[in-house]
């Protein structure tokens, strides 16, 4: 049996869902500032997974212009996207060429035991 209807009251349809848009994030559009940029290849660096760290610092090369930092390397475009994104695993030689062209320093702390 259904439930009485007060006097007057009206069927309604159900209300209409509405979609939800997503965009991907990308990290490099937060990525405006020397602070941000060195914040961010800290945390990766921490972190220690060589995938994260390879991550980070192409998140930090895309704030700053990948071709921009492909020219003052040396190195080709399309292999820096290829080697710093999270599958990639750039060797040491183009690890230290991307930091230094980031106008990033690394340095060494011990941790204590």
């Amino acid at each position: 049996m259904e439930p009485m209807k007060p006097r007057g009251a009206r069927a309604t349809k159900p209300a209409r869902q509405s979609r939800t848009v997503t965009t991907l994030y990308d990290a490099a559009a937060n990525l405006n500032t020397e602070k941000r940029r060195a914040a961010l290849l800290e945390a990766a660096l921490e972190d220690g997974h060589p995938q994260v760290i390879a991550a980070a610092l192409g998140a930090i090369a895309r704030a700053q212009g990948m071709a921009k930092i492909a020219k003052q390397t040396g190195l080709n475009q399309k292999s820096l996207y290829r080697a710093l994104s999270g599958e990639g695993n750039p060797e040491l030689d183009t690890f230290i060429k991307v930091v230094r062209a980031l106008g990033l320093h690394l340095h060494a702390t011990v941790t204590a035991s």
